[in-house]
């Protein structure tokens, strides 16, 4: 039991600081951009994040065919990663230009995004009850992402300051170091992908064959890019209407996802996992209804939303690909679903959020009611679609 705790711990400190991380800069980013006078660069950053879905898998795997340890590659992309951040907000800071913060930008992307499947599969690898566990694991990455908000407005004063992004890459550079008193983990052999088709997940394509997985896997796409929104633009939507500290605001989402995570195990027990997807793409699209009333109200009751629509679409695709899938194509799966809803439905959600925004604004005004109506419509579409197309009794 002494081995067991000893991972628990040490690897929720890593999920706490590794989302507390990226809560810091990720929440306050847009209205750090916009006082720096590059609010046209907004949309184009956060795709950076998309494109390295594309790049890391093959890099990780590359890396995974030479032999390197998770934790050693862990620790250098840790680093890496807080050398870029920093680098993208002393960008902003001195006024480089956009095309230095964008650079930056996608150095940074490409260093942290492996890290978020790497984190998991080393737990999962160190925890002896991996199933009872790692619900209660993941929840710190939950409370750190709650911590950056407070952090960020409270202590840091750093809602529109790029002190947020300076205080990350330190702690992700921090993660880096930490990382010498993990337990040891060899690289895993069983499954390991070798061509950039399984990496990639596109051999899990023809799983698209299938009724209902198509249908799981298309929703997860489909819905993810209205969801492109959210953290873009929700902090400019709340500045606008006069609350002072938005990252700590933002935070009432990740609250509700805590309480959903506690619950999910009972309700999905009682409930069939269509219902709880539906659930939550329903509760997805009511939130960005919420927004286009264009009141403050509203906009914390959507916010409210965010974390229990979040948990129980999302989580409960992975479920579903983790029970419903073959047991040989479930690595496969899951690699596709994160280029699908990482790299594809993020791709195409920020860009066309983007553009959006701009088409709705205009002298400087925002039309609020219009653009998160456009957003809702497109959410409330794909839960509509999920709803006619899954059939859980399909035996296709």
């Amino acid at each position: 039991m002494q081995s067991s705790r000893r991972s628990f711990v040490s690897f929720a400190i890593v999920f706490f600081c590794q989302y507390c991380a990226l809560g810091m800069w990720t929440v306050p980013f847009s209205n750090i951009l916009k006082a720096a006078g590059l609010q046209d660069l907004i949309g184009v950053a956060f795709t950076c994040n998309a494109i390295a879905c594309f790049i890391s898998p093959l890099f990780v795997g590359a890396m995974a065919d030479r032999g390197v340890s998770p934790i050693k590659l862990l620790r250098v992309l840790f680093w890496l990663a807080g050398i870029c951040l920093g680098l993208v907000f002393l960008a902003v800071d001195r006024g480089w230009g956009g095309l230095w913060v964008l650079v930056c930008m996608q150095l940074y992307a490409l260093a942290y995004s492996p890290t978020t499947s790497l984190v998991t599969t080393v737990a999962l690898q160190q925890l002896r009850e991996p199933t009872r566990e790692f619900g209660p694991l993941r929840l710190w990455a939950t409370l750190g992402w709650i911590a950056a908000g407070l952090l960020v407005s409270w202590v840091l004063a750093g809602d529109a300051s790029p002190i947020s992004g300076f205080v990350s890459a330190a702690i992700l550079f921090g993660l880096g170091t930490f990382s010498f008193w993990l337990p040891p983990t060899r690289a895993g052999t069983a499954g390991v992908a070798h061509t950039w088709k399984e990496r990639l997940g596109l051999d899990a394509l023809r799983l698209l064959r299938h009724r209902d997985h198509r249908a799981v896997l298309l929703t997860v796409t489909l819905f993810g890019i209205p969801m492109a929104a959210y953290y873009p633009y929700t902090p400019l939507h709340l500045s606008a209407l006069g609350f002072d500290h938005p990252a700590a605001t933002m935070t009432l989402g990740q609250v509700s996802e805590a309480f959903a995570l506690l619950l999910f195990a009972r309700v999905a027990q009682r409930t069939h996992l269509k219902a709880i997807l539906a659930t939550g793409l329903l509760l997805g699209a009511v939130r960005f209804a919420l927004f286009a009333f264009d009141q403050r109200v509203a906009m914390l009751l959507g916010i409210s939303l965010h974390g229990v629509s979040y948990a129980f679409y999302f989580i409960t695709a992975q479920i579903y690909l983790a029970e419903r899938i073959e047991p040989d194509m479930r690595a496969r799966a899951q690699a596709l679903f994160g280029l699908l809803s990482g790299g594809v439905a993020n791709l195409i959600g920020y860009l066309g959020t983007s553009a959006l925004f701009h088409w709705t604004g205009s002298g400087g005004a925002q039309n609020w009611f219009l653009y998160w109506s456009v957003i809702s419509a497109a959410a409330f579409a794909a839960a509509v679609y999920f709803m006619l197309v899954f059939d859980r009794h399909s035996r296709e």
